[in-house]
């Protein structure tokens, strides 16, 4: 479920979503309604910063247990094109 809500938020520059570019790297559940996920994008400067990790975290509300979100992004690992899911890869035209 927490999966599906977040293949909804794309990277504005790419036509794909966050969990099949692979910019997801980690995802926590807690007691009480708390996830919390460990992300990156594919540059360190991307001007789009904020709003996809806003986007994720309205993401992650939209589900009806989640009382709250919190979205970290970290740099470690490098994101790499490797990271793709083959759904994301076919999408950009990658094999």
């Amino acid at each position: 479920m927490v999966m599906d809500q977040l293949r909804k938020c794309f990277d504005p520059e790419i036509p794909v979503n966050i969990h099949d570019l692979g910019l997801v790297y980690a995802l926590e559940i807690y007691e009480g309604g708390r996830v919390r996920i460990l992300m990156t994008l594919t540059t360190p400067g991307c001007p789009m910063s904020e709003s996809i990790a806003q986007g994720a975290q309205w993401a992650l509300l939209g589900i009806a247990e989640v009382e709250d979100a919190a979205v970290q992004l970290v740099w470690e690992p490098p994101w790499q094109p490797s990271m793709m899911s083959a759904i994301g890869r076919a999408a950009i035209g990658m094999r």
